[in-house]
């Protein structure tokens, strides 16, 4: 895991060349709306990348991690499948009720079920490397994101600059992403991590979240400002030294935002053992979104080994889909 982590950069560059080569073709219909359906791995691309244009996307982009789709979805939607493996149920059964709504499908996968339907029904497909945990395929799947927005009309092509920029941020910056890891995951051993975010990083919250339950193996929450301010932070009353926060801001975060990360920390610090905040790197909002990926990956991956933990093995996951399998 430790050798796909370091991979990044690579990844990103191999997947903008597979992007440059994908062939689409033009919906019958004007798109009206955008549906990613993805989960896991597949699925946090599509959260990441939703937040990172949405004040540039020309209609209004859903993310579903589930088995169904809107009501909504009809000839006039674009419907983007991510499944790594091309055999994610959920996803796969979202597959089948876009194709009866007669959407435009465009599918991102591997291999499996989602590719073959996508070759019979000669559907638009981008076929990423194989072989890997889905978690470690990030940068495959959200850059083919990118491309397939673009060329739906729906983004600019500015995103190409941004990730290129993004991939010289994060190998320019590695020695001191993997000492800034080391010392947060110094500071999450034995603790229970609680992630904040603001809104337009939730996806990056969520990923690290992720990270954490699957690469460390151990458990946490997530929550994002403004909204906590409204709900959580009336939960934090007692002190808890399992407890250990870790805040992701962005350095051109909303003034009003920045101040209550601020009185936030005044609230909280009285309860946890430490809060620890990651400030962003780059100047476009790819470029941070890449840099916060990056480290807290990083973070991930030294906690993990901190705990002694099998960084690849996801037994009860493989186990969960073996017992569905079986009904």
């Amino acid at each position: 895991m430790k050798t796909l982590v370091s991979n990044f950069s690579n990844q990103i560059t191999e997947a903008i060349n597979i992007g440059n080569n994908a062939k689409f073709t033009e919906p019958g219909h004007t798109i009206f709306n955008v549906l990613i359906c993805g989960l896991g791995g597949s699925g946090i691309g599509g959260s990441i990348v939703s937040e990172l244009v949405a004040d540039i996307a020309t209609v209004p982009i859903n993310v579903i991690k589930g088995y169904f789709i809107p009501a909504y979805v009809n000839e006039n939607t674009l419907v983007i499948i991510s499944s790594y493996s091309g055999n994610t149920e959920e996803t796969v059964n979202c597959m089948e009720l876009a194709i009866a709504k007669n959407a435009k499908i465009v599918s991102i996968t591997s291999g499996g079920a989602v590719l073959a339907t996508s070759k019979t029904k000669n559907y638009d497909h981008i076929i990423v490397p194989g072989g890997m945990p889905p978690r470690a395929c990030l940068g495959y799947s959200l850059t083919q994101l990118f491309f397939i927005l673009n060329f739906f009309g729906i983004i600019s092509n500015h995103f190409k600059t941004q990730l290129e920029a993004a991939v010289e941020l994060i190998n320019n910056e590695e020695n001191n992403i993997i000492a800034e890891a080391t010392s947060i995951a110094e500071k999450l051993v034995g603790k229970i991590p609680v992630i904040y975010s603001t809104t337009n990083n939730e996806g990056i919250a969520i990923r690290f979240r992720q990270q954490l339950n699957e690469n460390a193996k151990i458990l946490c929450w997530h929550h994002v400002i403004p909204e906590m301010n409204h709900n959580e932070l009336v939960g934090w009353t007692e002190k808890n030294e399992a407890l250990s926060v870790v805040i992701f801001i962005d350095k051109d975060e909303y003034s009003r935002n920045l101040t209550r990360v601020e009185i936030n920390k005044e609230v909280i610090k009285k309860y946890a053992s430490h809060i620890t905040e990651i400030f962003s790197k780059g100047n476009s909002a790819i470029e941070k979104a890449i840099y916060f990926i990056h480290l807290g990956d990083w973070i991930s991956v030294i906690l993990g080994d901190m705990r002694g933990a099998d960084l690849m093995e996801v037994n009860v996951i493989n186990h969960l889909k073996s017992a569905l399998s079986k009904t």
